[in-house]
């Protein structure tokens, strides 16, 4: 049944030459095509990439969003449902097909792989990640009347759905715009609990105070944002 569908991942990455390869070995076969984004690194993720079959973009401005979306203007033309997953190898690569599998069935536009679901995966989180995803997703509930209870990075979407959300976010914000703009177009939405493990490397957000600070600073403006924007 996936064969019916052309299906592309996009994987930004910064800085990730020792996880990059281990990601792209564990994508399964009936991904069409992966495009790595090379955020600005300064080791050999480009290079790695290339050499694990990855079509590489650069986008020298940082910024998560920014990434996702220059790889996106990268897609080939065929393409009909898009994964996006990280480059750290804290995502589960092999669990993919799950991810997609509601969307070949077309009994969803967008499907979110969940580490808050199972208890083994949400201890892998950093606590301040914990609460963000929960506090974030408290938020979602009560405004838009959301079901997730994570804002993780592995999902997949449906391409011309993904056309329709207008994203817009270059940095922290791209995942919660991304679940929010569904909820307000009223795009099918399913989470499902994946694994998730510690990332290889230290992480650019997460892994200091600062970054969290404005991971998180970034995720509210942008749910106060969104709540005070007429919708699409």
């Amino acid at each position: 049944m996936y064969r019916d569908h052309f299906i592309s991942a996009i994987i930004p990455a910064l800085n990730e030459e020792s996880s990059i390869g281990l990601v792209l070995a564990g994508l399964p076969s009936e991904i069409d095509k992966v495009i790595v984004c090379d955020n600005g690194s300064d080791d050999r993720t480009a290079a790695v990439a290339r050499q694990g079959g990855a079509q590489v973009v650069t986008e020298p401005q940082r910024g998560y969003g920014a990434a996702c979306l220059k790889a996106a203007q990268a897609l080939d033309p065929k393409t009909d449902l898009i994964l996006f997953l990280d480059a750290d190898y804290s995502d589960h690569p092999e669990q993919a097909l799950k991810l997609l599998e509601p969307l070949v069935n077309s009994e969803s536009d967008m499907v979110i792989g969940s580490r808050m679901i199972w208890p083994e995966s949400r201890a892998a989180l950093p606590p301040v990640a914990r609460f963000g995803n929960w506090l974030a997703a408290s938020l979602m509930r009560r405004l838009w009347n959301t079901d997730f209870s994570d804002l993780g990075p592995f999902r997949a979407i449906r391409y011309q759905s993904y056309l329709a959300l207008g994203m817009r976010d270059r940095d922290f914000g791209w995942t919660v715009e991304m679940q929010i703009r569904a909820a307000k177009i009223g795009l099918r939405s399913v989470e499902i609990p994946v694994s998730y493990r510690k990332r290889i490397g230290r992480s650019k957000i997460s892994g200091t105070i600062i970054g969290s600070i404005r991971a998180g600073t970034k995720i509210l403006y942008l749910i106060f944002r969104e709540a005070v924007t007429p919708d699409q």
